[in-house]
């Protein structure tokens, strides 16, 4: 367990730090007209702050027990659902969606929060009703409606990669938790249906999509983004042009955040973008590792929810900036620029760390036992 736990402490230090850098890189060019400093310090600085926020609820999240959280499973839900409905009726649109809260200028995304609030209720549920979960209603009806309900707020902000990411993640804990695929695959087929239904209906999300499927075609428009970066990958070869050597990040919008692995391409080349993934590779193992060495089914649960959240959000981000997806919208954990998903990964990251903690203390106190020994009651 403690390598598991120093292993996934190391990641994450290092894509953050990477992060960091990349990040000042990336738009350390651009200047601000009203100020006259340098954009990427702005975005460093506020980066280092929601770090600096997101490392201390990660480190309280550490040193709780996460048992805990089985008892406010149900506040902290309909607070999510609270925050995605005031999202939507109170936020100003940027960039023609509700998404965050602005207060003057800092901005909190509330279906950041939603995911962990969504991970905990779908765990609880599943914990609490462990030997009902082969039923249809409480298997499938009950935890759907649940899980409905959050992606029906956030799909109509809307942000249909967050739809889709927590979608994926939360039928992988069902499935974990019991829930038989002939009551998975029905709505599974409505959910993919009704998505399809909906695309087809968005003339601006069809565009990406035939921008996806014929990149080269729409370079100069729709596919401008994706073509750019692209460009960005393929220029840096090996080992990059060197921090700040960069040009394609004059090109690529939104190359600070949901674009910033193309720059990291150019710049540091293929080796330190595969092993970009490698590290998300070994962090979701490692996460797996210590969800399955859990005392109990909730921590097996929660764990493994988080495991996946992280692994799909950057396999999702990566296969965006690859062209290997249409674009989604989601950042790449640890590294793009965004207080609110940077804060609540690292405190996904924090109740990792304590589910580890308890599970290694029940080791520890199993082996302490004499041979032969039935444990007390207080050690099992």
């Amino acid at each position: 367990m403690k390598v598991a736990v120093t292993v996934l402490v190391f990641c994450v230090a290092a894509l953050l730090a990477l992060g960091m850098v990349m990040l000042y890189s990336s738009s350390m060019t651009q200047i601000n007209p009203r100020t006259h400093e340098t954009i990427g310090a702005h975005f460093l600085l506020m980066q280092l702050v929601w770090c600096a926020l997101g490392l201390v609820l990660a480190a309280i999240a550490t040193s709780l027990d996460y048992r805990r959280l089985k008892t406010i499973a149900w506040p902290t839900f309909v607070f999510a659902l609270l925050m995605l409905l005031a999202v939507l009726v109170i936020s100003r649109k940027i960039n023609g969606a509700r998404r965050w809260f602005d207060f003057h200028g800092v901005r909190f995304q509330p279906s950041e929060f939603a995911k962990l609030a969504l991970l905990i209720i779908v765990a609880w549920y599943v914990d609490r009703f462990p030997r009902q979960m082969k039923t249809w209603w409480r298997g499938i009806a009950i935890p759907g409606a649940i899980i409905a309900v959050t992606l029906g707020l956030i799909f109509l902000e809307p942000d249909w990669g967050t739809t889709m990411l927590l979608a994926v993640v939360t039928s992988a804990m069902l499935v974990i938790g019991g829930v038989q695929w002939k009551f998975i695959v029905p709505p599974g087929l409505v959910g993919v249906v009704g998505f399809v239904f909906m695309l087809l209906s968005n003339p601006m999300r069809m565009k990406r999509i035939f921008s996806w499927l014929d990149l080269e075609q729409h370079k100069d428009g729709v596919g401008y983004q994706a073509y750019q970066a692209m460009l960005a990958l393929g220029s840096g070869g090996w080992f990059g042009r060197g921090i700040g050597n960069g040009r394609q990040k004059l090109f690529v919008p939104e190359d600070h955040t949901d674009f910033i692995l193309s720059i990291i391409g150019e710049e540091l080349g293929l080796i330190a973008t595969l092993l970009i993934v490698v590290a998300f590779v070994v962090i979701v193992l490692c996460g797996i590792y210590i969800a399955m060495r859990s005392r109990d089914n909730f921590g097996l649960l929660l764990g493994c929810g988080i495991s996946f959240l992280i692994g799909m959000q950057a396999l999702i981000n990566i296969g965006v900036v690859t062209s290997a997806l249409p674009n989604k919208g989601l950042p790449l954990p640890f590294i793009s620029y965004g207080g609110s998903n940077l804060m609540m990964m690292l405190v996904c990251v924090g109740v990792l760390l304590s589910i580890a903690r308890f599970a290694r203390e029940r080791t520890n106190e199993t082996e302490a036992i004499a041979p032969g020994r039935i444990p007390s009651p207080e050690l099992t």
